[in-house]
């Protein structure tokens, strides 16, 4: 009987283990945050987190494209140890009027070279705006993300209504009406422009990430169901003695 509870603990754990990393890994992508701002938010930040995935090649370049159909106005790179900020922008199709006078062109690009991220690693990415968008429900930040050994990782799928998980999704803003729940408003969130980001060293983790969330709960389903095979080889056991 102890054999048959020790077998069966075994299994379970291997599994659960196995869910476990594999919800590590799926939360490992690009991502903004805050995850949400108000439409037409002033004076804010935006922070981009880029893990390092691969365990023999570090992370050396990172290209951020702002969307130029609703552009983010007024945008400042807050410096970051390390690295060199190369800002690109683009003369807009249409103009944007606002209080300040009317805007012809914005940044369409964001490129970060001269630092590494090493495996187990990340770093956040500051970028100051002036003002978002108002007439958009949500903004989406296509990035390359470039290793040491050559390999690009083009974090660049689109979400849209129905899509199952994505494998490379894009950095994504919601945009949400001025005092919704959940909006940041016109509040800055996240750290202060110009300030230093976190340490390098901090673990990966994404606590919005719906599939690290769902593998979790997956891992929790096999432990129960793990706890009652033992149950019932325990039950079993006397009875094949006999």
């Amino acid at each position: 009987m102890s054999t048959t509870l020790r077998r069966v603990g075994a299994v379970t754990t291997l599994a659960a283990v196995g869910v476990l990393a594999a919800a590590g890994v799926a939360s490992a992508h690009v991502t903004v945050h805050p995850e949400s701002y108000a439409k037409g938010a002033t004076d804010g930040v935006l922070t981009f987190r880029v893990p390092n995935e691969e365990d023999t090649a570090s992370t050396t370049e990172v290209q951020v494209f702002l969307p130029t159909d609703h552009p983010v106005l007024g945008v400042l790179v807050s410096p970051h140890d390390g690295w060199t900020a190369k800002v690109t922008t683009t003369k807009l199709k249409t103009p944007v009027k606002t209080d300040d006078g009317t805007i012809t062109d914005a940044v369409s690009e964001i490129t970060w070279t001269g630092g590494k991220i090493t495996a187990g690693q990340y770093e956040d990415f500051d970028v100051a705006f002036g003002q978002l968008p108002d007439d958009t429900d949500q903004l989406t930040f296509k990035t390359l993300q470039t290793y040491s050994d050559g390999k690009t990782v083009r974090w660049i799928e689109k979400a849209t209504q129905g899509d199952e998980e994505l494998e490379n999704p894009a950095p994504a803003l919601k945009l949400t009406a001025e005092g919704a729940e959940g909006a940041e408003g016109t509040e800055t969130s996240g750290t202060a422009a110009g300030a230093k980001s976190p340490a390098s060293t901090e673990s990966t983790a994404s606590n919005s990430d719906s599939t690290a969330r769902g593998l979790g709960i997956a891992g929790l389903v096999v432990g129960v169901l793990g706890l009652a095979a033992a149950v019932f080889a325990v039950r079993r056991a006397p009875s094949q003695r006999q």
